[in-house]
């Protein structure tokens, strides 16, 4: 799958979800190596063996998986010649514990979850090695029966330890009188008696140490150097039997190196699987019917990160339509919807139970492809419909009938009537190519598209008018709205704005509607002029039907270049703009004032919050003329499209020469 597919649909939150249920180093790692399969009887049979897990954890057993404390260390070092500690082999020694429990344990339940006790019946139980390791280490220590050569090592140090121990009480007893403190200690692995530094040569032996402030002195008496000696011999023999008995530890368990790894591997996948299993448990996770037709029934689907906050999702597609459109308000949920979509999607084609309803049918998609946007700024526009053209050419190298494609707010970010064209031949050419398209979207022409296309069907997310709030729910074959004119009269807005609003939107402006506005009267924005069902866009595939809907047949008919419906009014020639006219750039949502007359190709220059941007002429709509702005024809425009300072500094420059005096003209775009 696409990289930036699993990032923008936040795939990574749920492997480290899933990790974060896992137990041991290996669970953890699979987890996170997680990613979707394409293969849809593998898919089918990884969800099988999760609900299976899933079960087992809902009836309330606690399945005894090793930690692989250790393990890895272990596994790393395993067959390199490594000496290994005893540390090392108490910790082996619990894993084969742990893994002879667990095969005990899946053994009882091979009816209930027969995939899952499969994997532990796979195991080695390795009882001999074990055995061996628990001989000859316990408690983290080499017992003395490990050789009999440890042994007899051992009883002879522990005769000269008692032998020591009985002269120290001597010599303590001799000399408590001079003793700093009655506490026998060791310097540099030798026992030494604190002496009083005035009484120093009243002891035999060697001074070691003595304290910081020199009032003590540390001397090993001579009468134990001779026993020190021997027991310092017996203590090197007995480190040297002990690495002997770890080597032959560590060959024993190198020749089971096979099943060792077998076993790891082995507690790893299934601490992957129960982990699976948990978190499925923590959203109400269920399994799905898999299919690779490309059809998706869903109840009661929820986004597993958005857990009960969000409204639940019904959805289907892909029996008498494989294209969807919805629609509604901003905030309605229409993002969140693709996005649960498209995360399920990857979920449950990685063996994922996934939060939905019983009886839900998934399709396995080779590809899923998304063009979901990152919330941009207005004055971001331009880079947002450059980002959004990327996206949608890199879908089309990869589109088929393998592929999901989910687009969020198709036509924004540009020119409403151009972004509508392009957006309609791009659902044209996916459909043609037999992909499954989710989309959303705010343009009427593309809801009329949808409606009057076989293969494609609208749908709404359900708004309340009244309290101005989202329902966030999903109503398939019906076209939304994105309740504009509601929100804004239920916020205030006065019923005249509204109406013309509406006027605009069904009529488009024309000059004569425009010049009607007093230059004192605020003016309403101009929007575009919708299509009405009659009129496909242009670079629609030549097409004639009769389409069945709610009320009435319509006819439909379109070609390569865009045909006129009966009663449709032609277009108005495109007037002249001149220097002073304020215009309006919908696809920037800025009004400015000419400041440049329309050059060979059209462009005009405008002047947009201090800054000089050229911009053709079919992008620009008529605010409020020139004529309308100012006062008679000989009104200096200068007032308003200079600067004070730069009025002063041309009429200076044109009385006399000043040497270094320069005008500064505003950034051109």
């Amino acid at each position: 799958m696409n990289e930036n597919t699993l990032n923008t649909l936040g795939y990574h939150h749920i492997q480290n979800n899933v990790a974060s249920c896992a137990l041991s180093y290996l669970g953890k790692r699979y987890a996170r190596e997680l990613k979707p399969m394409v293969d849809a009887q593998l898919i089918q049979m990884r969800l099988a063996e999760t609900e299976e897990a899933a079960a087992l954890i809902r009836s309330g057993a606690s399945v005894p998986i090793p930690s692989l404390d250790g393990m890895e260390t272990i596994m790393d070092l395993l067959g390199t010649g490594y000496l290994f500690s005893e540390r090392d082999f108490s910790q082996l020694a619990q894993f084969l514990r742990s893994c002879a429990q667990l095969m005990k344990y899946m053994e009882g339940k091979s009816e209930a979850a027969p995939t899952v006790s499969r994997y532990a019946s796979s195991m080695m139980r390795m009882e001999s090695l074990l055995s061996e390791i628990e001989r000859c280490i316990h408690s983290g220590r080499i017992q003395d029966q490990a050789s009999k050569e440890l042994t007899r090592i051992r009883k002879k140090m522990t005769v000269h330890e008692e032998r020591m121990k009985r002269k120290l009480d001597s010599l303590v007893s001799k000399h408590r009188s001079i003793m700093q403190e009655n506490v026998i200690s060791q310097r540099g692995g030798r026992t030494v008696l604190p002496i009083k530094k005035e009484f120093r040569k009243q002891v035999k032996g060697s001074v070691l140490d003595e304290s910081g402030s020199g009032q003590t002195v540390y001397i090993e008496p001579a009468e134990l150097v001779g026993l020190q000696m021997e027991l310092t011999s017996l203590q090197a023999e007995e480190s040297r039997e002990e690495m002997k008995i770890l080597g032959d530890l560590t060959s024993l368990a190198e020749s089971y190196n096979r099943e060792i790894a077998l076993n790891t591997e082995t507690v790893g996948v299934l601490d992957f699987l129960f982990a699976k299993a948990k978190y499925a448990a923590t959203m109400d996770g269920r399994s799905v019917q898999v299919n690779t037709s490309g059809l998706v029934t869903l109840q009661q689907a929820r986004h597993p990160l958005m857990g009960s906050s969000m409204v639940p999702l019904d959805f289907a597609i892909g029996r008498d339509y494989s294209s969807l459109i919805i629609t509604g308000p901003n905030t309605g949920g229409k993002t969140v919807a693709l996005k649960t979509l498209g995360l399920l999607t990857l979920m449950m084609q990685s063996g994922l139970l996934v939060p939905v309803g019983e009886g839900g049918e998934m399709a396995v998609y080779h590809e899923v492809a998304v063009d979901i946007g990152d919330g941009q700024s207005l004055e971001q526009a331009l880079s947002t419909f450059s980002a959004h053209i990327r996206n949608m050419i890199g879908i089309l190298e990869q589109a088929d009938a393998s592929t999901l494609v989910l687009i969020d707010e198709m036509a924004s970010g540009t020119d409403p009537g151009e972004g509508v064209g392009l957006s309609i031949a791009m659902l044209e050419e996916l459909h043609s190519r037999g992909a499954t398209v989710v989309a959303t979207t705010h343009f009427g022409e593309i809801k009329h598209f949808a409606a009057a296309t076989p293969g494609f069907e609208n749908a709404r997310m359900e708004f309340d008018t009244a309290t101005l709030q989202p329902l966030y729910r999903l109503r398939i074959g019906e076209a939304g709205e994105s309740y504009a004119y509601s929100i804004a009269l239920k916020l205030g807005m006065p019923q005249r704005i509204i109406d013309r609003s509406k006027s605009i939107s069904n009529q488009g402006v024309s000059p004569s509607q425009s010049s009607s506005l007093s230059p004192t009267e605020p003016a309403t924005k101009p929007t575009f002029t919708e299509r009405p069902a009659q009129e496909l866009p242009p670079n629609s595939t030549a097409v004639q039907k009769t389409v069945k809907r709610a009320e009435m047949p319509v006819k439909i008919e379109a070609s390569s270049s865009s045909r006129l419906s009966e009663g449709t009014q032609p277009a108005l020639p495109t007037k002249k703009f001149r220097k002073g006219d304020r215009v309006y750039a919908a696809y920037l949502n800025q009004a400015g004032i000419v400041c440049d007359v329309e050059d060979s190709r059209g462009n005009i220059g405008v002047m947009l919050r201090g800054r000089k941007v050229k911009i053709h002429k079919k992008r620009l709509t008529l605010h409020i003329s020139a004529d309308e702005l100012y006062p008679g024809d000989d009104y200096d425009l200068d007032i308003v499209l200079e600067t004070k300072e730069n009025r002063k500094k041309r009429k200076l420059m044109g009385r006399k020469h000043v040497e270094g005096l320069m005008i500064e003209l505003p950034p051109e775009e």
